[in-house]
């Protein structure tokens, strides 16, 4: 791993920094697009009163050096995968609350942080870490004690993900949107669907969905101990994300004979999902078998530094 410490005076056209910055650029980052990394690097340096720039080899070191930072800002330069990474790291020790992560997006899967609000490119991105506030955003907390920061999505849609046989404690999302200003449910369940399209469009050409991961299911959906539908109903889709306010927005979709089914639509803090073993994609990673699944939604959960205004 490679360290770079430089110190820079804000320029003349700029407001005075006193802020001091942890830059943790994400080795696939620097494969994919290392320009964007050099601008992302200057732009940070010179507009802060003191930026540490760290280049971890892998993810072992990229903990090391993020549970290292001590007074110093976060700042992610990588994708949406090195974003949730940092996400899933902090809040397994525990640091959520008092940390206020910023984020340079670089790498081709970036439909979670466009969808947060964060700019794409380097320059204003960049710009947005040095001169843009905190906002709190709720997540889902599963009790496996992994987060979801955009949506759940069960039976998992055949999006590019990292396959395996069980969920690990503290990884039951992966490195995975957060919630928003306020707004009725429905506009949060449109928010939801287009999301996942969002997400599902960044996919190359190879995709990989386990047998059985697709195609109706019955299964048992309870938000806050109400069953909003049980096994005896074929379900074609269910989908959970952080709504407003601390809540958990849930839509089924009953499996249609011949008219379309109108989805079945619900909010609450707890969301449980039960019946024969399923697979389900939190975020961008998937995961199970599981038998029964708890999400539970907490509002202002974690900061995120984004434009001003």
């Amino acid at each position: 791993m490679a360290e770079v410490a430089t110190s820079a005076s804000s320029s003349a056209n700029s407001s005075a920094r006193s802020v001091s910055l942890l830059v943790v650029v994400d080795p696939v980052a620097r494969r994919m697009d290392g320009e964007s990394v050099r601008i992302a690097k200057d732009v940070l340096s010179a507009g802060a009163a003191h930026t540490k720039v760290c280049l971890p080899d892998g993810p072992e070191e990229f903990a090391r050096v993020l549970g290292r930072r001590g007074s110093r800002r976060p700042v992610v330069v990588g994708d949406d995968s090195a974003l949730l990474r940092t996400v899933a790291l902090l809040h397994r020790r525990r640091e959520l609350a008092g940390c206020a992560l910023s984020v340079v997006p670089v790498g081709s899967a970036l439909g979670l942080a466009r969808s947060l609000g964060l700019p794409t490119g380097a320059v204003a991105a960049a710009r947005a870490v040095l001169d843009g506030a905190e906002r709190r955003l709720d997540l889902l907390v599963d009790d496996s004690d992994g987060v979801v920061l955009g949506a759940v999505g069960i039976p998992p849609a055949p999006v590019p993900v990292p396959t395996r046989e069980h969920a690990e404690p503290g990884a039951g999302s992966g490195f995975g949107t957060g919630s928003g200003g306020p707004g009725p449910v429905r506009p949060w369940l449109r928010t939801c669907q287009s999301l996942v399209r969002t997400l599902a469009a960044t996919r190359p050409a190879r995709t990989a969905v386990p047998p059985g991961a697709a195609g109706p299911a019955r299964l048992r959906v309870e938000v806050d101990g109400t069953t909003l539908v049980d096994l005896d109903q074929p379900v074609e889709a269910v989908t959970v994300l952080p709504g407003a306010g601390g809540v958990a927005v849930v839509e089924v979709r009953p499996l249609s004979v011949g008219a379309q089914a109108a989805p079945l639509t619900a909010s609450g803090r707890t969301v449980t999902v039960s019946g024969a073993h399923f697979r389900y994609r939190a975020d961008a990673v998937l995961c199970g078998p599981v038998g029964t699944r708890t999400w539970v939604a907490r509002e202002g959960a974690w900061g995120l530094t984004l434009p001003a205004g």
